[in-house]
């Protein structure tokens, strides 16, 4: 440092600014036009206020009797001006020397100009210049401490040596170490060339934030925008420093944040039946702020491929939705003996879509819609998710309701259900339902004292009118004209329902209720059952007009509520059980007002077998067409008190519920010449210690059966030896999962936070990938998890000939779980075992390895439609989701 020859004033270690805060040295304003005399007292020329007058006024002067006004502001401005103060903090001193107009702050310094800020330990202003430079230092093992840092524009770097220059807003940096988004570069020299471009020259550059990084990426040279992308010349891998003699010849990497358009990458895929294939490759179109697009796209070398175009639009406060179209063309090996063409080709689409509108943006009526519909191999085509691929129910709704302050509601609908099985498709459109709530015409519009009984007679409506159409459909619904098939299979029918009810005052314990209800059924065809001499089996015929059904139905019900609490001893744990019994009985009378509308016909010649069919639904005849009798019913519920071991207050419990509701019901017909008894419908339903869910139910038959499996009109209890009857029909599933505690404490839905604006269609795919590729999505802070579900289902069944009957029983088992081998290995899998067929359905297992920045999975599905395995290795950082290794492989078992 020269020779200051008493030009050098330090300034004191600390003082208190105008502001109350604490700071090495007040604020000076940089546009001074020259330098204080050291001899003097150091004026802060930023606190002048250049406003209050001399006390000679210099805004106005008085000269021979005239007023000359003069300009206070007309002054000039030195060159090196800068254009906002700067803030200045510094734990050690500030030196100034005037000479070369050099300004310099010792220990831990802070310097703040416009949106930048520096921090190191040795910082210098050159105001001439207006170059400023930042030192770090060392401790006393030699190790370095506060070195320079630079923050400006959302980026973050630290250096050895840092250059700036505060006009032009150029630096210079050596040994620089800087984060922008998610991307942590190291470079030898960084040239900033102005606030949101610099540039990088022998580079590394990483998404791992270890000082260490397990990865990098090694270039010569490299160009960063702020909060744009990242642009390198050819790099070069290494992994735990150890580099890896491939590169690429150049990398772009988006820093951008939020919505912005871009190339979706694809990856590559090796099929047995398709062949090798690029899948995903893709464009993302922001349109504007309220609409985006997507496109996707798989080839394959055999001829295949898929275009998915999915739209999303979303207007806050008004709607959102969003929609799926995917075409697809499936060209596919031949592996069938003695088959003549080498590929099968198929050609499907699918379309998705869905939409919500705001309640708030037209109180009164709402409209969405939900649609699901393709041709009938689409799903079971599509490779590497097997859950879509057994998916065979497909259905759509789009609704419009509109509501009249709460006394009528219209609502408007479409409907559509397929299976991809039978290839039938059902559309009705459109369905019409209007409903009138209940009125109650003799009550009074200002209620004084008690009602009268007769004032709460209740009466309603609600009526229905629907139109369907059914046909089978094919791969191509162009093929046949699509509205000559739905003419011929047109359907409409039409229901009014008038409901008439009275609430009676209750009798002690006990509530009555009296009711009368009478309902109409429109049809515009009509399907008659016959019997074929000729062909020998029955046949069906159809007619058009315009046919009628009727409906009256009186009843008289009563229920009440029983409680029973059974008492513990008061050192037990269970200190209660309380069981609570809700019985039903009501007397209903229902005449028979359609036995116009029921012929007796033929079923089997060769038994001489006769059954009821309705002559307009064509349905066989299987309730009581007249009824007058006794319905009765028990419903349970049972819960338990225990002591609660985890509240310290004493005597705390708490309860627990065995058994959500459990019970049976059943009537009697006294106006049937046989089968008086109804058969019992049996039901049980709860989530045993908020661990084991159960739904089951039963119906129970009292009546025994012939040889051929038909009802007897003899009760089975009457036979000799009690017996409650026969069980017809039924079902039951459990499920349950146990998992560990998380290591982090977090529930799932803190640690899996949902997006409000991501439609139904959006979430079921990302569901189905994560279920395809579970070892991408691993939860390492859960140590294991497993997840079963049982179901059961059976029912007596008639046969197609109409001569017996056939019990069928449908049972599985799904298993999903995982574990961790070690804190950074994970292993899992699920299967699907179906009972009736004794054979594993699917089967997916996979490992995953935690690598820190990286993430290691394997998945493999060896039992399925399509078995396939993948193993991939990427990294975890959004902006290099797309690099990475991948091999898959896919088998087809078709």
């Amino acid at each position: 440092m020269p020779d200051e020859q008493n030009a050098i004033a330090t300034l004191p270690a600390r003082r208190t600014t105008t502001t109350g805060r604490t700071n090495t040295q007040p604020t000076i304003d940089a546009a001074s036009p020259r330098l204080v005399d050291t001899t003097r007292r150091l004026i802060d020329t930023s606190r002048i206020d250049t406003s209050v007058r001399s006390t000679a006024d210099t805004s106005a002067r008085r000269d021979t009797g005239k007023i000359r006004m003069i300009d206070t502001l007309n002054f000039k401005v030195s060159k090196d001006t800068l254009d906002a103060p700067v803030t200045y903090a510094a734990s050690d001193s500030g030196v100034l020397i005037i000479p070369t107009r050099q300004f310099i702050l010792y220990g831990k310094a802070n310097t703040k100009y416009s949106d930048l800020e520096l921090t190191a330990a040795t910082i210098k202003l050159e105001q001439e210049k207006q170059l400023v430079f930042a030192y770090g230092d060392k401790d006393t093992l030699g190790n370095p401490m506060d070195k320079p840092k630079l923050v400006q524009g959302g980026m973050t770097s630290f250096s050895d040596t840092i250059v700036y220059n505060l006009k032009t807003q150029k630096g210079l940096t050596k040994s620089s170490y800087l984060q922008e988004g998610e991307m942590f570069v190291f470079a030898e020299r960084v040239k900033k060339i102005n606030n949101d471009e610099l540039f990088a020259w022998h580079g590394r550059f990483t998404t791992c934030n270890l000082d260490t990084p397990h990865f990098a990426f090694r270039t010569r040279k490299m160009k960063i925008v702020n909060k744009k992308l990242a642009v390198s010349g050819p790099a070069f891998p290494e992994f735990e420093g150890v580099p890896v003699p491939i590169g690429i010849p150049f990398g772009i990497y988006p820093l951008s944040r939020g919505r912005h358009s871009g190339v979706l990458p694809p990856s590559f895929a090796s099929n047995e039946s398709f062949g090798l294939g690029i899948e995903g490759l893709g464009y993302y179109k922001v349109v504007n702020d309220n609409l985006d697009v997507t496109v996707r796209s798989n080839i394959y070398s055999y001829g295949g491929w898929n275009l998915n175009v999915s739209p999303r639009y979303m207007k806050r406060y008004r709607y959102t939705g969003g929609l799926n179209l995917a075409l697809q063309r499936t060209r596919s090996l031949n592996t069938g003996l003695g088959s003549k063409e080498e590929f099968n080709t198929v050609n499907g689409f699918q379309i998705s879509w869905n939409h919500t509108r705001d309640a708030k943006s037209r109180p009164g009526s709402s409209f969405s819609a939900n649609v699901n519909a393709g041709s009938t191999k689409f799903n079971r085509l599509v490779p590497n998710n097997s859950y879509q691929n057994f998916q065979n129910q497909l259905s759509s709704s789009i609704t419009y309701s509109k509501d009249w302050r709460g006394k009528y509601n219209l609502t408007l609908s479409a409907n559509h259900d397929q299976n991809s099985n039978t290839g039938l498709i059902n559309l009705r459109l459109p369905s019409v339902a209007f409903n009138a709530v209940t009125f109650y015409p003799f009550q009074k519009e200002e209620q004084v004292g008690t009602p009268k009984w007769y004032e709460k007679l209740g009466i309603g409506y609600t009526g229905s009118l629907e139109n369907q159409f059914s046909f089978y459909g094919s791969d191509s619904i162009f093929g046949r004209p699509l509205l000559k098939r739905l003419l011929d299979t047109a359907q409409w029918s039409a229901t009014h329902n008038i409901p008439i009810t009275l609430s009676l005052p209750q009798l002690g314990p006990v509530q009555v209720a009296p009711g009368v209800s009478y309902s109409e059924r429109w049809y515009g065809q009509a399907f008659q059952r016959y019997y074929d001499d000729t062909a020998k089996t029955g046949a069906l015929r159809t007619t058009r007009g315009f046919y009628m059904e009727r409906d009256m139905n009186f009843s008289l019900s009563a229920n009440t509520r029983i409680f029973g609490t059974y008492q513990f001893k008061k050192t037990s744990k269970v200190q209660a059980i309380r069981h609570e019994v809700r019985p039903t009985v009501s007397l209903n009378y229902k005449p028979d007002l359609n036995r116009r509308n029921y012929s007796l016909v033929k079923v089997n010649d060769t038994l001489n077998t006769y059954q009821y069919f309705s002559d307009i639904t064509g349905a066989i005849s299987t309730g009581e067409r007249i009824f007058g009798g006794v319905s009765f019913g028990i419903d349970n519920t049972l819960e338990m008190k225990v002591r609660d071991t985890k509240d310290t207050a004493a005597g705390a419990s708490r309860k627990v519920r065995l058994i959500d509701g459990f019970g049976f019901s059943s009537a009697y017909n006294l106006m049937a010449d046989s089968f008086q008894l109804s058969p019992f419908s049996l039901y049980l339903r709860s989530n045993l210690f908020e661990k084991i869910n159960i739904t089951a139910n039963a119906v129970l038959d009292p009546y025994g059966t012939t040889a051929q499996g038909f009802r007897s009109k003899e009760l089975l209890w009457n036979s000799g030896r009690f017996r409650p009857g026969r069980i017809t029909g039924g079902s039951i599933a459990m499920s349950t999962q146990f998992r560990s505690k998380s290591k982090d404490g977090r529930t799932d839905e803190q640690r899996l936070p949902q997006d409000q604006f991501m439609t139904p269609d959006e979430q079921q795919r990302q569901l189905d990938y994560v279920r395809s590729n579970p070892a991408e999505y691993t939860d390492f802070n859960i140590p294991w998890s497993v997840s079963l579900s049982y179901s059961l289902n059976f029912n007596r069944l008639l046969s197609v000939d109409f001569s017996r009957f056939t019990t069928e029983i449908n049972s599985n088992i799904s298993v999903n779980g995982d574990f961790s081998l070690t804190p950074r290995w994970k292993m899992g899998g699920s299967t699907y075992y179906d009972f009736r067929t004794s054979s594993i359905q699917t089967l997916t297992m996979f490992i995953s390895r935690e690598m820190h920045c990286w993430q290691m999975s394997i998945n493999l599905t060896p039992i399925g439609l399509y078995r396939s395995f993948n193993v991939s290795i990427n990294p975890k950082s959004g902006i290099l989701r797309d690099l990475k290794i991948n091999r898959a492989r896919t088998f087809s078992s078709m």
